[in-house]
């Protein structure tokens, strides 16, 4: 199962219907824990998510609205008897607050830190890029192998089936009764998945690398085109911003979050989005949506 559960959409201050961030990213046998905020735990209640399937926590940075909620989490899944690790990624720049919050939560859990303050890949299908806010940031990137897709009339046509098929795939190659055939004649490219979250910044190149083909673009969008100087002035992203960062990168589905308490209306921040996204589709977060990856890319190769 892969999806996106939004436990939360507001930037600093929570509203009567928008709780702080919170997203629980669902990958195979992961489950990503992004940015909690204060009330995560009672979010993830509502979303219907267990906490113990949790297995990493990612936080974008140190500020409170990402990461209060925090001690409460970590708490609960001691609660709850978690004996598998956690994995626990942030910015290096944040190891003082980060340990403040650990150590307020309940000890019992198999809790394993991995500060970074580099880009690069920092476990097996992560990565993280720097991003441009006023504390040290960084935007995270999940991202699956390249791999191939298998052509049935191709693998009819070799009278390759069963256990021949497997090896064909762990291998490369395979043994027919015509000599040998290799996977790359009985099938074509498949892209992997990529998943990027884009938290606070101002246009950067952090954030350009993380969006680069991705499937879904998760990525804040605190401020309308109007008010770009105060968007410039605290280091945040307009609609429109947001909405040029995924369209330049090739994303195909932009989800937009973090939105500053003074909208009500969210649906202007999505047209200012949509204008300059190109061909990826736009949709605004609300609390508790979720949200689907889209369908596999097709053979051809991703934008570059």
């Amino acid at each position: 199962m892969r999806e996106l559960v939004v436990l939360g959409t507001a930037s600093q201050v929570p509203t009567r219907t928008r709780n702080h961030n919170g997203y629980v990213l669902r990958w195979d046998s992961e489950t990503y824990l992004f940015d909690p905020g204060e009330g995560t735990q009672r979010q993830l209640t509502l979303a219907g998510v267990a906490p113990p399937a949790i297995t990493r926590i990612c936080l974008t940075h140190l500020h409170g609205d990402h990461s209060l909620g925090l001690p409460g989490v970590l708490s609960r899944l001691v609660l709850d008897g978690v004996q598998h690790p956690v994995h626990l990624h942030y910015p290096r720049g944040g190891e003082d607050v980060l340990r403040a919050l650990v150590g307020l939560a309940t000890p019992g859990l198999d809790l394993r830190l991995h500060p970074h303050d580099e880009a690069g890949p920092v476990a097996d299908g992560l990565e993280v890029a720097p991003l441009r806010h006023r504390v040290p940031t960084f935007g995270y990137r999940v991202v699956e192998p390249d791999g191939r897709t298998l052509l049935p009339d191709r693998l009819a046509a070799a009278g390759l089936a069963g256990p021949a098929v497997g090896e064909l795939v762990r291998t490369g190659t395979a043994t027919t009764a015509a000599g040998p055939l290799r996977l790359e004649d009985v099938s074509v490219p498949r892209p992997g998945q990529r998943v990027a979250v884009v938290m606070d910044t101002a246009p950067c190149v952090g954030a350009e690398a993380l969006a680069d083909g991705a499937d879904l673009l998760l990525a804040e969008c605190t401020f309308a085109d109007e008010d770009v100087d105060l968007a410039a002035a605290y280091r945040h992203l307009t609609a429109g911003e947001a909405g040029a960062l995924a369209g330049r990168a090739g994303a195909r589905l932009l989800v937009l979050t973090h939105f500053s308490g003074r909208y009500d209306d969210l649906e202007p921040l999505a047209v200012q989005a949509r204008a300059a996204a190109g061909d990826a589709r736009v949709v605004v977060a609300h609390d508790l949506d979720r949200i689907g990856l889209p369908r596999r890319r097709g053979a051809a190769p991703r934008r570059r």
